[in-house]
């Protein structure tokens, strides 16, 4: 559980970050970045899967860059439902997606499950191999 909520806070300062770098999309406070990221992984979990089944001949055709639209398209979707968060426009929602992935990835990266912060202490050994 503290996991979640670990990953769900990071979603949170994911979003903020991202309405930090670009113009065109905006976060008016913690509360809605909270709800908004809240938002994001319920329609993440519920109707993203159901847009990749259907738009499955055209990603193939993109070779997968159309999932950036269908993610974009999912936050622009949140931004119309959050009070307190705007994308401003379809082409910002796209950028914005790119963004926000790629900043959660990075913070994800160094959490584990249990929602602890993950180190891995490398020690190289007599026959010069690392090992953890």
């Amino acid at each position: 559980m503290k996991g979640l909520l670990v990953r769900w806070i990071l979603s949170a300062l994911s979003l903020v970050l991202t309405a930090a770098l670009l113009p065109g999309i905006e976060v008016s406070g913690v509360l809605p970045a909270l709800v908004a990221s809240a938002f994001l992984g319920i329609f993440n979990a519920v109707v993203r899967p159901i847009l990749v089944i259907i738009t499955l001949p055209i990603n193939l055709l993109t070779l997968g860059l159309f999932t950036l639209v269908i993610n974009g398209l999912m936050l622009y979707c949140v931004a119309r439902v959050v009070k307190g968060v705007e994308v401003l426009g379809f082409g910002w929602a796209i950028i914005g997606a790119l963004v926000l992935g790629l900043i959660s990835w990075l913070l994800n990266l160094l959490i584990g499950d249990e929602g602890g912060i993950d180190v891995i202490d490398l020690k190289r050994g007599k026959d010069g191999v690392w090992r953890g």
